[in-house]
C-alpha cells in the first residue's frame, strides 16, 4: 500500500479531477494541461456537482438535478444520470490508484426517478481489484428521505501502470 501523504495526493487529485469537469461546464476555457479535458457530454451531466468527500477509494458528492437533464416530466434522464456515475466511480479509483480508469462492464439498477431541483447524493467505493481491473460501486440516494435511486456496478480498466503498488 502507498504511504498516507500518496494517498492524500491521490485523493485530491481526484477532487481537483471532478471539480474540473464541472469548471468546464459553465466555462470551457478553465480545463488545463494537469486536468482531464473530457468531452462536453461529461461537463453537461456534471454541471454543479459538488465533491464533499474524496479520501483513498471513495469519492461522495451531492447534485441538484437540473432542468437541461430531465425529461417532459421532470424525471433525470437515464444517460446523464450514467455519465455522472461513471466519473464519480473513476474518481473513486482514481483516489486510490493514482489514474483515471475506463468502464469495460457498466451495471444500473434504477429504483427511484430523481426529480427536477431535487438533490441527490452519490457514495462511490472501490470494492475489488482482479489484476488491471477495479470494481467501484456507485449508489446515489435523494438527500432529503435517503431513498435509493440508482445503484450502479463497474469494472473498470487501463493499460497504463498504477503510480503506486497496492
Amino acid at each position: 500500500m502507498g504511504d498516507s501523504s500518496s494517498s492524500s495526493a491521490m485523493a485530491a487529485a481526484a477532487r481537483r479531477w471532478l471539480e474540473a469537469i464541472d469548471a468546464k461546464s459553465a466555462d470551457p476555457a478553465v480545463a488545463t494541461d494537469a486536468a482531464w479535458r473530457g468531452g462536453f457530454f461529461d461537463a453537461l451531466a456534471l454541471s454543479g456537482i459538488r465533491v464533499s468527500l474524496a479520501e483513498r477509494g471513495r469519492a461522495s458528492c451531492s447534485f441538484r438535478v437540473p432542468a437541461h437533464l430531465t425529461d417532459g416530466e421532470g424525471r433525470w434522464q437515464p444517460g446523464p444520470m450514467a455519465t455522472a456515475m461513471d466519473d464519480v466511480g473513476a474518481a473513486a479509483i482514481m483516489s486510490e490508484e493514482g489514474i483515471i480508469k475506463v468502464s469495460v462492464a457498466f451495471d444500473i439498477s434504477f429504483f427511484n426517478p430523481a426529480m427536477f431541483n431535487e438533490e441527490v447524493e452519490f457514495d462511490a467505493r472501490v470494492v475489488d481489484r482482479k489484476g488491471m481491473l477495479t470494481a467501484v460501486v456507485v449508489e446515489i440516494r435523494k438527500k432529503g428521505d435517503g431513498r435509493l435511486v440508482a445503484v450502479g456496478r463497474q469494472w473498470m480498466s487501463s493499460t497504463r501502470p498504477l503510480k503506486s503498488k497496492l
